[in-house]
Formats: C-alpha cells, sequence, structure tokens
C-alpha cells in the first residue's frame, strides 16, 4: 500500500490466508457483570436506584442543567483578585499604593499610583467578564435545547412533551431523532431499527469520528409505542457515576415479572453522543448534568498564563531588587549630606526632622523611583491581547466553509503562544497527504488483477474467473473477506435505496466496500451479531462469532464468521 501526495493511494492486497474451523460454536456474549443485588440490598450506598418514568425518586438526583462559567455573583471578585495579583507587577503597584498613603511619605500625592492600578484591574476585570458571559452564554443554549419527554398521564392520551434539557430528570424517558445529541447519559430501551440497535458518533467524547453500534436489551424492543412505555413498570440498579466512558454495570429489573436483567456499555448512550442513521430511538435518563461521564471528565477552567507572562515576573523581581537598591543607596547618601549641611542650610529646616529620618527617606525615595517598574505595562498587554482575540474570532480567512467553523479565541490569556510554536509534529496520513484511498489492483492466488492505470477498478476478468476458473474458490474467498472484515457501517439512501453510503473509521475499508460494490458485490446490513451481503445475485448471512478490530500491537484485523451451511471460518487482514 503506498502513500503519496502527488499521486492517488494505491491499494494493493497480496494473497488471502484463511483458517477454516470444523467445530460449532456460539457466539461469545461479553457483557459487564452487575452489581451484586444481595450486596446492593445492604449497601444502597454504592449502588443508584432508578424508577422508571416516576416523577419522585429515592433520592434527589443532580440537576440536568450544566455550567462552564469561571465566576459566579459571589466568587467573582475573590477569584479575579487572587487572579490578578499572581501578577508580581500588580503586587508592586498595591505595595506602592499603600506606602503612598502614609502622611508625609509620599512626594507625588495619594492617588497617582491608585488610579492607574483600579484602571488595570478595570480593565482585566472587564475582559474577564466579557469571556465569561460568552461561556455563560453558550451554556444557557445548551441548557435551554428542547427534545421529547414521555410524562404518563391518566388523562392525556399523547404523554410526550417538549423539555428543555436542563429540566429533564433521572428515570424520564426521552426520545432521541437522528442528528441530534444525547442530553444526559441514557439506557437505551428501543430504536427505529431491528433488534434496538442505534449508530451513534462519539466525536466530542474521544474524537473518533466512525460510528459505533449500540444495542438495547431484546426485552425492550417492542417498546416503540405510548401504550407499552405506560405499561412499562421497571427497575434501574447501577453503578454511581464515575468517570470511566467505556465502563458500565448495572441491572434493569422488570417489576411485574420479576425479572432481572444485566445491562453494560453496549446499552449506554452518553451525553454529547451524536445520533446517526438512526431515525429515533427511546431511552431512560441515568446520570444528569454534572453527574454524566463526560461532565465528570471534565475539570474546572484553570488560570492560564502564557510563557511571556510568566517571563515577566522574573523581570519584574530583578528591576524591584535595582529599585530597592538605588532607594536605599540614595536614602544612606541623603543622611550623609544632611549630616554635613544641616546647620549651613538651617532654613530649609533640617533640624525639625525626626530620628526616623533615613526610613522615610528611603521610603520617599522608593516611591520617587517607582516608575522603574512601568505601569503601563499590564492595561497595554490586556488591551492588546482582547483586541488580538477580536481579530482571530473575525479572520474571515480562518474560516471552514465546508464545516461552517471558524476560529474562535477561547482564552485571550494565550495569544501569544502561537508566536512561541517552533515545531508541528504531525502523522503523514490524512494530514500531509489527502488521505484518498482507491481500490486499484490486487493478487488472488498468484493472478494479478488491475494495472492500476485505470480510473476505477473495473478488472472483468475477475468476474469471469469467479465463475469459470480453476481458482474460483479462492475468489470468492478473497472477495467474501472484503465483504465482511472490517468494521464499515451501511447507510441506505432514501432517493436510491439500492445504493449505500459507507461510514468507514479508515479510508482503505471504505475503499474495499465501494469496490465490491461496483462489481455486484453488496455489503448492505450489520448488526452486532450479523452480516448480510448480495454476492451478485445471492443473499448470503454470516454470524458474526467474534469480532477483533485493527490495533498498533496486531498490525491486522480478524473477524469468525459461521455461514449458512455452519461452517466457521477466520478472516484475516492486515495492515
Amino acid at each position: 500500500m503506498k502513500n503519496d501526495s502527488n499521486q492517488e493511494n494505491i491499494i494493493d492486497l497480496g494473497e488471502t490466508v484463511l483458517s477454516s474451523v470444523t467445530m460449532d460454536s456460539q457466539p461469545n456474549q461479553t457483557t459487564t457483570p452487575p452489581p451484586d443485588s444481595s450486596n446492593n440490598q445492604n449497601n444502597h450506598d454504592n449502588v443508584r436506584l432508578i424508577r422508571v418514568s416516576k416523577p419522585i425518586q429515592t433520592v434527589k438526583y443532580c440537576s440536568n442543567s450544566i455550567s462552564t462559567s469561571k465566576y459566579n455573583f459571589l466568587t467573582f471578585l475573590p477569584i479575579f483578585l487572587f487572579e490578578q495579583f499572581q501578577k508580581y507587577s500588580n503586587v508592586f503597584f498595591l505595595i506602592i499604593v499603600i506606602l503612598q498613603q502614609i502622611p508625609g511619605v509620599s512626594p507625588t500625592g495619594r492617588y497617582t499610583t491608585l488610579v492607574p492600578l483600579v484602571f488595570i484591574l478595570g480593565v482585566s476585570a472587564v475582559k474577564e467578564i466579557l469571556e465569561d458571559y460568552k461561556r455563560r452564554k453558550s451554556d444557557k443554549m445548551l441548557n435551554n435545547k428542547k427534545t421529547r419527554v414521555f410524562r404518563p398521564s391518566n388523562y392525556i392520551e399523547s404523554s410526550w412533551s417538549s423539555v428543555k434539557w436542563k429540566d429533564i430528570c433521572v428515570g424520564d424517558i426521552v426520545k432521541i431523532t437522528a442528528g441530534e445529541l444525547f442530553p444526559a447519559d441514557l439506557l437505551i430501551l428501543s430504536s427505529s431499527e431491528p433488534n434496538s440497535i442505534c449508530y451513534i458518533q462519539t466525536s466530542n467524547l474521544d474524537g473518533e469520528t466512525n460510528l459505533k453500534i449500540r444495542q438495547g436489551l431484546s426485552k425492550t424492543s417492542l417498546l416503540i409505542d405510548s401504550d407499552h412505555l405506560k405499561s412499562f413498570n421497571a427497575e434501574i440498579e447501577c453503578e454511581l457515576p464515575n468517570q470511566h466512558l467505556y465502563e458500565f454495570s448495572g441491572n434493569l429489573k422488570f417489576l411485574d415479572e420479576t425479572l432481572e436483567l444485566p445491562i453494560g456499555p453496549d446499552q449506554i448512550l452518553l451525553r454529547g453522543s451524536l445520533l446517526q442513521n438512526t431515525k429515533w430511538i427511546y431511552g431512560i435518563v441515568i446520570y444528569t448534568g454534572h453527574e454524566t461521564k463526560i461532565m465528570k471528565n471534565s475539570t474546572s477552567p484553570p488560570f492560564k498564563r502564557s510563557q511571556v507572562e510568566k517571563s515577566t515576573n522574573p523581570q519584574i523581581i530583578a528591576l524591584f531588587i535595582i529599585l530597592f537598591v538605588i532607594s536605599l543607596f540614595s536614602a544612606i547618601t541623603s543622611e550623609i549630606w544632611l549630616a554635613h549641611n544641616s546647620k549651613s542650610h538651617w532654613y530649609l529646616g533640617f533640624g525639625d526632622e525626626s530620628a526616623n529620618n533615613f526610613f522615610y527617606s528611603f521610603l520617599t525615595f522608593f516611591i520617587l523611583y517607582n516608575n522603574l517598574i512601568p505601569i503601563s505595562l499590564q492595561v497595554t498587554l490586556e488591551l492588546v491581547k482582547f483586541l488580538q482575540a477580536s481579530f482571530i474570532n473575525m479572520d474571515e480567512e480562518m474560516y471552514d466553509s465546508e464545516n461552517g467553523f471558524s476560529a474562535i479565541a477561547r482564552t485571550s490569556n494565550l495569544n501569544e503562544e502561537l508566536g512561541q510554536v517552533k515545531y508541528v509534529f504531525s502523522d503523514k496520513t490524512g494530514t500531509l497527504t489527502c488521505n484518498k484511498m482507491e481500490f486499484k489492483r490486487c493478487s488472488i492466488a498468484g493472478i494479478q488483477y488491475g494495472t492500476g492505470n485505470e480510473q476505477e477498478f473495473n478488472c472483468y476478468e475477475l468476474l469471469n474467473n469467479l465463475s469459470t476458473h480453476e481458482t474460483k474458490k479462492e475468489i470468492d474467498e478473497f472477495l467474501t473477506l472484503l465483504a465482511t472484515c472490517h468494521t464499515v457501517i451501511p447507510d441506505k439512501r432514501e432517493e436510491s435505496p439500492e445504493i449505500f453510503d459507507y461510514q468507514a473509521s479508515s479510508p482503505d475499508e471504505s475503499a474495499f466496500v465501494k469496490a465490491l460494490q461496483r462489481f455486484g458485490i453488496v455489503f448492505h446490513s450489520r448488526t452486532p451479531n450479523k452480516i448480510k451481503v448480495k454476492f451478485l445475485e445471492e443473499e448470503r448471512e454470516y454470524q458474526i462469532l467474534n469480532l477483533l478490530e485493527f490495533n498498533s500491537n496486531r498490525k491486522r484485523m480478524s473477524v469468525i464468521l459461521k455461514d449458512q451451511d455452519g461452517t466457521i471460518k477466520l478472516y484475516c487482514k492486515g495492515a
């Protein structure tokens, strides 16, 4: 396989290695073990008990409203002042302001430093308030989003109502449609797809853009209308909120049947995930607000300082030491001069000075020389950073028209960090190259198909040999491998149901299934346990016994399938 930034990528497959297994086997069902119910009855502190679709829960749970703002009305002043006086220059000028309030010490007046310092802090406060207002505005938009919630009533035929995200409660049954984000952590009940399957994108959680499959319990797959949901009487017993995105354990208890089924991470839909390729799902809210897993993994916004700002503190200390030495030298020389000249210059009134004259002289010179550290430095930097952030936000050259995104300076304190970057480390694929892969040629049983020069791989010799050549069995197995050994999810087009779009985690897998589609070998259905392929005119169904996805250690992907004849085979695809 080659990658070239100036040429199209060529996929060259060697001979396929297959392993056949003769024994019968059942699919390996892997579920996360539920909490021990006997222990939970004695220790409810370690589990969460949720009454499904009931307005009153056993305990009061967290609100679904979230806040990512840094300040509130009461905490703004103490937090802001604490952060501002992390800057040594502000501490220095605060000392000068205090010294200027001592009578007979300041040669410049009591307010000459106080007013500029208040102005500096005021400019910083306005900047912080504006940035925090943007965070509050974003939180408000998210909290006021609406979704459909089922709250049963004996007087209203339809119990569905439009509810703001912030008003969603633990135990509510919600309906999410395609293209919507999940407002809380949910347990999937049913969906528009068979067997309660749904497809989600978790790029907001882990950065992965490929679709993932989630499947509800078969027992709840028939809960598809209001009548069924009204009669649904159940409780959920699960673990307490935690930050583990890929772990979950619990039980779903059917109270009318005294039935208890385990639930695991495959049944959980996390807040921030996006529903795709599925018209709708019903889910039970299990964690809300700051108890959701995405919020458990977030931290409070820290006070960030740039390298330039960090470097000014040692420089301020150096200037402070120089100022101290100059003031001390001036006070000493002043005392020496007075000792020799006070009598001859009696009209200046030096004889009336107290014994503390040296100390007062030192403070006077300290205040007089304080301009050695420029007070305008901080306010200038604050204004420049604020304007820079505004220019970044309005820069039309940094607008991505394809996705509708523009540059956003979330923290203006770090603008100058962009200028400190010397090296950018990046992987090659998809960043320095186009990452466009097309199926060009392959080799099966020693016979090469395709020259690599065609616009598309349309090798009719391969189809002819599939029916007549002595290697037709190997060709059949090769094409079956390409059609089944992947994690691609098909998406049927509404305007052309016979044509599929494919959601693939890697461009090579997408190239494989698209090339097969041109041959009439169409991968058109996937569930956690089955794969369906239209192989020319034949419909084939394979049962998935196990799937080992590609990883960097194995450098390959494997899938164990059982075909319609009961034969079990292991298909393996290398990097």
